[in-house]
């Protein structure tokens, strides 16, 4: 069924966020000490999420015409993205902008502290399932 509030199924508002368009994310997490991106991490901190970003942008280009894409890649280690890094940082200032009121700035530090604890939490699990599955 489509609604006529310009609300989404779930009912919630879509809200134009730049040029018109609602804005998207999409969070990926990623190790960059697996196999497949050990010779890219050493290249530098961040490099593994620059290049998830990437992919994310290559992904959804058919999709960036109607909405606002910010891809927000994190890598295990907790490097994020420098676009993700940008877009928060902005975020944040927008919302201390228009509510004069510092909330904003510091829900956006929060916000690189939960992504960066979740990957730290994620690391330690995937890590201890594994040593507990080799030492049975």
């Amino acid at each position: 069924m489509v609604r006529q509030d310009s609300k989404r199924p779930d009912g919630l508002k879509r809200i134009p966020f730049e040029g018109g368009r609602v804005l998207t994310w999409d969070v990926t997490v990623i190790c960059s000490t697996a196999d497949t991106y050990i010779d890219l991490a050493v290249q530098g901190p961040g490099s593994v999420a620059k290049l998830a970003a990437s992919h994310k942008q290559v992904k959804y280009m058919d999709l960036q015409s109607q909405y606002s894409l910010q891809p927000t890649a994190v890598e295990t280690l907790s490097p994020v993205n420098e676009s993700a890094c940008a877009f928060l940082i902005n975020l944040g200032w927008q919302i201390l902008l228009l509510t004069g009121k510092n909330r904003g700035a510091c829900f956006c530090f929060s916000e690189f502290q939960s992504l960066s604890s979740a990957s730290t939490r994620f690391f330690c699990t995937m890590v201890l399932s594994l040593s507990t599955t080799h030492s049975s």
